[in-house]
């Protein structure tokens, strides 16, 4: 099959075309995902990100795989909205530990008014800092998608989760089209986007299939896209599902890398499950992006020092981010934000409603 032997981008992709990658012979999809990925970017360099977690579980969505939904009893504790000082000191870690980029989420339905002040002014400390910014705190309008973007907000992760056709059966307290017109959102203020989708929620084959056409022929695909192996919380509807087939998923990132080449692809959630000679072959199949560090929102993830550890047997090397300021620029520039901003209340419970 040549047609992804070709690294241009294309928005035309149909459910037969894609079926047929998914069933060419493990090595031949692996050569064609490489001979893209070489075309497009360094081989042996990976995306480094860290995400953390600044307001935890009480959600009103009930998406079926998560800890987080305030529908399901999981033992997650119900948490506060991190004061900005604390997801400042978090991001200053992170950086040190090697990541470039820094993903903050919220167990939001969408931000309230109230809330944004705080999340620009993290946006804006954290860009401070050198890195990259990531928020996804769930749904968002056009003024508040402006506000994050004009904060210099650089993606918005908002993930489809699954195809059109399976997404009713994961979660029923917001549509397809909400998430789409979130994406749109985000693209209309400028910023890029953080999209992909999660494997092993009981979607077939073509569910699998029909998540990548969406995302690939989208009239800007995704700049970064998650492909998140399911992690089984006790207490969510889908704790009981069968485990993932490895080459499965390591097959889901080759389709992935042939139908967006100049996307980075994550392996993101379900790492901690996947031995070092999977994730090899996922970085081999066109993975170029990962979560570093301890924890992803609420599940556990591999330990930075073991990441580092696997960079190194695989002559792998962390992504650069680049940054036209020096590193006296940026310092400046946060203690310019600091002086400009003290929020004098910056901790509160983000789920309970404020009286006037």
């Amino acid at each position: 099959m040549s047609v992804s032997m070709t690294a241009d981008v294309r928005h035309d992709w149909t459910l037969k075309q894609v079926q047929a990658l998914f069933a060419l012979p493990f090595n031949d999809l692996m050569f064609q995902a490489q001979v893209v990925h070489r075309k497009n970017f360094d081989p042996n360099a990976v995306q480094v990100s860290t995400l953390l977690s600044i307001k935890t579980g009480a959600c009103p969505e009930d998406c079926k795989y998560c800890p987080q939904s305030g529908h399901y009893n999981t033992g997650l504790e119900k948490e506060k909205l991190l004061e900005i000082e604390k997801v400042v000191s978090e991001a200053k870690v992170a950086r040190e530990k090697g990541a470039t980029r820094f993903c903050m989420g919220a167990a939001w339905r969408n931000p309230r008014e109230k809330d944004m002040p705080y999340v620009v002014e993290m946006v804006k400390q954290v860009k401070s800092l050198g890195l990259e910014t990531c928020m996804t705190l769930g749904m968002l309008d056009e003024a508040q998608a402006g506000e994050l973007a004009e904060a210099g907000l650089d993606y918005y992760n908002h993930n489809l989760d699954t195809s059109e056709k399976y997404y009713d059966q994961i979660i029923t307290t917001r549509t397809y089209a909400d998430r789409l017109n979130t994406l749109a959102n985000v693209r209309s203020a400028g910023m890029k986007v953080c999209c992909g989708g999660i494997l092993g929620m009981g979607e077939s084959s073509d569910d699998r299939a029909g998540l990548l056409i969406q995302l690939a022929n989208m009239a800007e695909p995704p700049e970064s896209v998650p492909i998140n192996m399911l992690v089984k919380v006790e207490g969510t509807p889908l704790e009981n599902e069968k485990d993932v087939e490895p080459f499965d998923f390591i097959r889901m990132i080759a389709v992935a890398r042939i139908m967006m080449p100049k996307s980075h692809v994550r392996l993101s959630a379900g790492r901690e499950q996947m031995n070092e000679q999977m994730q090899s072959l996922c970085f081999l199949a066109g993975a170029n992006s990962i979560f570093y560090g301890e924890k992803l929102l609420t599940t556990s993830n591999p330990e930075a020092d073991k990441d580092r550890q696997l960079f190194d047997k695989l002559g792998i090397h962390p992504e650069q981010y680049q940054t036209d300021k020096t590193e006296e620029q940026q310092q400046a520039d946060l203690l310019k934000s600091v002086e400009a901003e003290r929020l004098n209340e910056f901790f509160y419970d983000a789920s309970v409603p404020k009286s006037a």
